[in-house]
């Protein structure tokens, strides 16, 4: 079987050249596929810069040990798309052993009124009756008047595990970073410029030491900057602590792309609030259904049924739906969809008889520059909501824009399938939509 290679683009001790083979024949560089005088991962490399004659050769490298449909005597690859793709903007950065990429259909629910101005909200799924839904939901509170959304906190965190001989020295340690702030966060600063330590919570477990940093990282979703400032401050403590062993960079006490109560309750990335008030007419003839069946369905299912199910930070309907779509149509890291869609719903009747619903998600871990972003695509989504790329002007403010987009959205979603709960209209959406 084909075996991906990890490393460098290297031929035993020796580094390959951009371009080293791009004069040979498809035939020759199967024939050293094959001998093993080149490797699965170095094709773009060695036919540099034509990137997609790579991806070809590796597709047909892969007919030799994957076999065709006995039915239709097609190989599977042939129906995975390749060419036409500029891939400058994905080797060395965002995918390796590459064989072509995946189409995925992209929707706009929206546009939503927000803070007074309109946001269409990109969405990619492969799910029937999101988008709509989404929609009908965004529809409802942009008729509404619109919804308000705040940044509550904004901070990455990172989280090395440390050891030391002994349990006393990692009390000296912690009682050391509690008493060197200035200095942890002088070596962080080190490394970056927009990144700065915000605090640090260290937790002592026996002669080992956990030590989260929360910092901000600009318009950056920010786990590089982060890491590379924490992997400068523990070389700096490292010289006043030379007993100490750092064990892992990341100790899971971030946390991230897991299911945290650190991160519910203490906040990981930004913070955000989205709230709107629903006029009683509009729950009734937009949303068929009212306010009190509302109300009391959100009380008995993402509250209670929530906490019956022993759920960490799960008190909602389903804003992963929402957060996911957004994600994959912005360019974000889909894996941080785990945390970014933590979010608690609450609903309240006023005394006029409206409704008022809101969203609480205190780990959204969104970017507009870096990774996902540079794709053209994802880049033209970004560019739809009006955050692509860095904020020249206040740091951070594009990447806390497409954060509050993303609370928006899980607002509307939240409000449109909870009506549709509440009214019975579920089942007869997706039968109607997500079915042929």
């Amino acid at each position: 079987m084909f075996r991906a290679a990890r490393g460098v683009a290297r031929t035993g001790a020796r580094f390959l050249s951009s371009g080293e083979h791009a004069t040979k024949t498809d035939a020759e560089i199967l024939e050293m596929l094959e001998k093993k005088e080149l490797k699965f991962h170095q094709l773009e490399t060695a036919v540099s810069p034509d990137y997609e004659r790579g991806v070809a050769l590796r597709r047909e490298f892969m007919k030799n040990y994957i076999p065709a449909d006995e039915a239709t005597k097609k190989q599977v690859v042939d129906d995975i798309p390749f060419t036409n793709y500029n891939y400058d903007n994905v080797v060395g950065s965002n995918c390796e052993n590459i064989i072509g990429y995946l189409p995925l259909p992209l929707g706009i629910a929206g546009p939503i009124l927000m803070d007074g101005q309109e946001y269409p909200i990109p969405m990619a799924t492969t799910e029937g009756a999101l988008v709509a839904s989404t929609h009908r939901g965004a529809r409802a509170i942009s008729r509404a008047g619109g919804c308000t959304t705040r940044i509550t906190h904004d901070g990455m965190t990172r989280a090395p595990v440390v050891a030391l001989p002994s349990m006393a020295r990692a009390v000296e340690l912690a009682t050391w970073i509690d008493d060197n702030l200035d200095q942890v966060k002088g070596w962080f600063a080190e490394t970056t410029r927009f990144g700065r330590v915000q605090s640090v919570f260290v937790r002592v477990v026996g002669r080992k030491v956990y030590i989260r940093f929360r910092a901000t990282t600009g318009d950056a979703m920010g786990m590089n900057m982060i890491s590379k400032g924490c992997d400068n401050v523990m070389n700096g403590i490292s010289k006043l602590f030379p007993d100490m062993e750092v064990l892992s960079l990341s100790g899971n006490m971030c946390t991230d792309k897991k299911p945290s109560a650190i991160n519910w309750v203490n906040g990981r990335g930004k913070g955000v609030v989205a709230e709107a008030v629903i006029p009683v007419e509009l729950v009734k003839s937009v949303l068929k259904t009212d306010v009190d069946t509302l109300v009391n369905l959100n009380i008995d299912k993402n509250l209670v049924g929530s906490a019956m199910a022993g759920s960490v930070g799960g008190f909602n309907a389903h804003a992963a739906n929402a957060v996911a779509a957004v994600f994959l149509a912005a360019g974000q890291d889909p894996a941080q969809v785990v945390e970014s869609s933590n979010c608690i719903t609450m609903m309240e009747k006023e005394e006029n008889g409206d409704l008022r619903i809101s969203v609480t998600m205190p780990t959204v871990e969104v970017g507009t520059v870096g990774g996902g972003t540079t794709l053209p695509a994802q880049k033209a989504c970004l560019d739809l909501v009006g955050c692509r790329g860095a904020n020249p002007d206040k740091p951070g403010e594009n990447s806390s824009l497409l954060a509050r987009v993303v609370a928006a959205s899980v607002l509307s979603a939240e409000l449109s399938l909870m009506s549709g709960l509440a009214a019975g209209h579920l089942v007869r959406a997706h039968m109607a939509l997500g079915r042929k």
